[in-house]
């Protein structure tokens, strides 16, 4: 790993962790962006996922929820699982170089998304059998991607949980899903020694930026932020996915 690319990473978890300070979300989806710039979504993985787990761990037990959430979520826990498991394949196999792409197009349309702020309600009765097959869904899409809101983060706004209650939601379900993709790597490979070095320089850029995003979060509007982050989302998406396809179709 040379030197200029431990700085790239280091600025990237820096500016993702900033993210997460200020709007409480979007580490590995920002962080995933970032470094598919420069190397294949399966390498950035290998990368996110020490800071990943570690700062989904914490946001996991801030809060009294925890037994509430297990026991609205599992299906949707469980689903996603089981579609990290069956789409293992993408991160080695012969489909590996159009993941660039899927992760462009999900970059934009999570942008989308959340500037529109589309919502719909799920009722009660409903939120097991739709949160198993939105799971599985979600599991196929990260296990080629790691990118982990899409459809989740819909289906959890959708359910009625309190503020607080999501946010806790949110570290539970990432650290299930980071876990999950964890041991995909593992078996492909590609989460070994030599990405240690990184993922600790991407846990201290990310524990540094997500300190300065809250500490600078009272002093900034966060839904104008989120606004533009949002905005620079779709631009990156776009990047992503039209240079992947020109370098398939060259």
């Amino acid at each position: 790993m040379f030197e200029p690319r431990l700085l790239f990473i280091a600025a990237a978890f820096l500016f993702a962790g900033f993210v997460k300070g200020v709007i409480g979300l979007g580490l590995p989806t920002v962080s995933m962006g970032l470094l598919a710039v420069t190397m294949q979504p399966s390498h950035a993985l290998a990368i996110v996922i020490v800071p990943a787990v570690v700062t989904n761990i914490w946001q996991t037990f801030v809060g009294p929820y925890l037994r509430d959430i297990m026991r609205r979520l599992w299906p949707l826990m469980v689903g996603t699982v089981i579609g990290i498991w069956l789409n293992a394949g993408m991160l080695t196999g012969p489909y590996t170089r159009y993941g660039t792409i899927v992760l462009g197009v999900l970059l934009v349309i999570y942008a989308i998304i959340g500037l529109n702020k589309f919502s719909f309600n799920v009722a009660r009765s409903d939120e097991k059998w739709i949160g198993g097959i939105v799971g599985v869904m979600t599991g196929v899409v990260s296990a080629a991607t790691g990118v982990q809101v899409i459809p989740s983060m819909p289906f959890m706004q959708s359910i009625g949980m309190e503020k607080d209650e999501l946010v806790q939601a949110l570290g539970v379900f990432f650290t299930v899903t980071t876990v999950a993709l964890a041991f995909n790597l593992t078996s492909a490979g590609l989460l070994t020694a030599a990405t240690a070095w990184p993922g600790v320089v991407a846990m201290a850029a990310s524990f540094t930026g997500m300190f300065v995003g809250q500490a600078v979060r009272s002093r900034l509007q966060p839904e104008t932020f989120r606004r533009w982050f949002l905005i620079a989302m779709i631009f990156l998406g776009l990047y992503l996915a039209g240079s992947a396809v020109y370098n398939i179709v060259r």
